[in-house]
């Protein structure tokens, strides 16, 4: 039996477990409920059923494999916190998913009871639970996605929980580099990819991130430069130099569709330019898109067509 909640209420390096103030409410409540159900309790050291409830929240939410996280709040030192949620006696804990709170209890249940709680939100909620692999699998997907829509940071806090919990995943540590990319970091990028231990860089993830690195560095050197490679081509539309360098341009400003249409254009006006130079640049743009991605599929229906016609 706890004496105190002194020790529970020690910063953990446990990701499942965090102590949660106002100033990381944020991001360790909200944002980490876009991919996991977070438990939200509050507690306070004088309250004798928070030293039983407490204790099995952190159980469960270890237990658990990342589909649930514990947010811990002493009440006494958020006050404004637990005002804002309305919470009216000590233990209270609240379910948040999605970035919104959708169920809560008051008081210290039984075990049973709270893991048939947990259970049933979930169900409800179709947050990932059980099985560990299908976990990862569901919370890459999720941190690509958020990557996709421009999240970054959402991404970036995924990717940094599941190396907390698997420091040698390398999907995630090629996460972590792809983001960096979409910020257009090049030089971070660079050097954590330089920095990642070998035995990861031997994982198929980090294809697309390498590529991607290595076109942003290329395409560097004509950032700003579109205009001037624009002004040549309506001099002289048989200028490929020119719209190869503003493909380029184009990628580094983050438009992907007319980089692409750019090269595709080169293909179709002289197919062997440059010792195939536009075909070769196309299939850089599709390593670093992933062989998955929308553009990359309906860019090689395209060059297929004109290789082919």
């Amino acid at each position: 039996m706890f004496s105190s909640l002194s020790a529970t209420a020690a910063p953990t390096p446990d990701p499942s477990v965090r102590d949660v103030t106002l100033a990381t409410f944020k991001a360790d409540v909200l944002e980490a409920s876009k991919t996991a159900l977070v438990l939200v309790d509050f507690w306070a050291t004088w309250c004798e059923p928070c030293k039983q409830l407490t204790p099995l929240l952190e159980k469960l939410a270890r237990a658990s494999k990342g589909a649930v996280k514990l947010a811990k709040i002493d009440v006494d030192r958020n006050q404004p916190l637990a005002q804002q949620m309305g919470v009216q006696s000590v233990p209270s804990v609240f379910a948040f998913y999605a970035g919104r709170p959708v169920d809560g209890f008051a008081g210290a249940l039984p075990e049973a009871q709270v893991k048939t709680w947990i259970d049933q939100l979930l169900a409800q909620t179709g947050a990932v639970g059980g099985d560990e692999k299908a976990g990862l699998e569901t919370a890459l997907k999720q941190a690509s996605e958020f990557v996709a829509a421009r999240d970054i940071a959402t991404a970036r806090a995924i990717y940094t929980d599941i190396l907390d919990m698997e420091p040698t995943n390398a999907p995630s540590y090629a996460g972590l580099v792809r983001c960096l990319i979409e910020e257009g970091n090049a030089p971070g990028a660079r050097q954590l990819l330089d920095a990642a231990p070998p035995a990861l860089l031997k994982d198929k993830a980090f294809e697309p991130v390498r590529a991607a690195l290595e076109l942003m560095e290329q395409a560097g050197q004509s950032v700003g430069q579109a205009a001037e490679f624009e002004a040549k081509l309506a001099a002289n539309p048989a200028d490929h130099q020119a719209r190869f360098d503003l493909a380029l341009a184009h990628y580094a400003a983050g438009r992907r569709e007319e980089a692409v249409d750019q090269l595709l254009e080169i293909v179709r006006r002289a197919r062997t330019w440059n010792e195939d130079g536009a075909r070769k640049q196309l299939v850089k743009f599709f390593e670093a898109f992933g062989n998955s991605d929308p553009l990359t599929l309906s860019a090689r229906k395209r060059l297929s067509s004109i290789m082919f016609s």
